[in-house]
């Protein structure tokens, strides 16, 4: 664990003053402080996955593709809601009926690029528990979704883990002016004052995933998915007296 503390004291009048909140803390002989910067930070499991699920279909006409791509679609969502994932937990991204340029055939046989005329494309995101991540994309993946994997990785409760990792660099504060304290032959005394800043995510990596084989699906067992551990980091600035 990376953790990054800086302190300063102050030991003469004047005044200290926190960039954060413009917040002015008198200093002088009778009020000596030490300031501290301390960061600190969570490790928690995801508990919610968010899916990115989708297919492209395709058909010798605009007619031929949007009956095939109707037809995924509907199986695809029928296969999701009859397993028990709720409707609402089911947001559509984008839904599109173009014809296929010839540079995306152009490797094709004459008889294949006569059945890939049209194509259908459509995706969905669907929230479910970490847990369920690997049912739920192979149940989309057997229905059809054969442009899916992609998983946004998530809390249900993301102010919980932030707040103790606020707390974790506040205590942490607290021990490194403690021990300045003490070289300075004094106590520390009461908080005066104390700012948090939440620091970004960095990037989670997307996993993706290859639809099932037309044959055979319902023997194909669904990916083994883990759940990520996500990181939530707090930088705390913190004054204490000392006496």
């Amino acid at each position: 664990m990376s953790i990054l503390c800086r302190a300063s004291i102050a030991l003469s009048a004047a005044f200290l003053v926190t960039t954060a909140s413009a917040q002015t803390i008198q200093v002088n002989k009778e009020n000596r402080t030490i300031a501290i910067t301390a960061t600190d930070k969570v490790i928690v499991l995801a508990d919610v996955a968010t899916l990115h699920i989708g297919f492209i279909a395709f058909g010798p006409d605009n007619d031929s593709a949007y009956a095939a791509g109707s037809r995924t679609s509907n199986a695809i969502v029928k296969a999701l809601t009859t397993a028990g994932v709720p409707n609402d937990s089911i947001e559509s991204e984008n839904q599109n009926v173009s014809p296929v340029q010839e540079y995306q055939i152009d490797k094709l046989t004459p008889a294949e690029k006569a059945q890939r005329k049209f194509q259908v494309t459509q995706s969905w995101t669907v929230r479910t528990n970490a847990n369920e991540a690997a049912k739920v994309l192979d149940l989309a993946v057997k229905a059809g979704a054969n442009q899916s994997g992609q998983i946004d990785w998530s809390l249900k409760d993301e102010n919980a883990p932030q707040s103790e990792a606020a707390a974790k660099a506040l205590q942490r504060a607290r021990v490194v002016a403690g021990e300045m304290a003490k070289g300075l032959n004094a106590s520390l005394g009461a908080l005066l004052y104390a700012s948090n800043e939440t620091q970004a995510e960095p990037p989670r990596p997307l996993m993706r995933a290859m639809a099932a084989p037309a044959m055979a699906k319902a023997d194909v067992a669904p990916l083994a998915i883990n759940p990520r551990q996500i990181e939530k980091t707090a930088t705390v600035y913190a004054v204490f007296a000392i006496e």
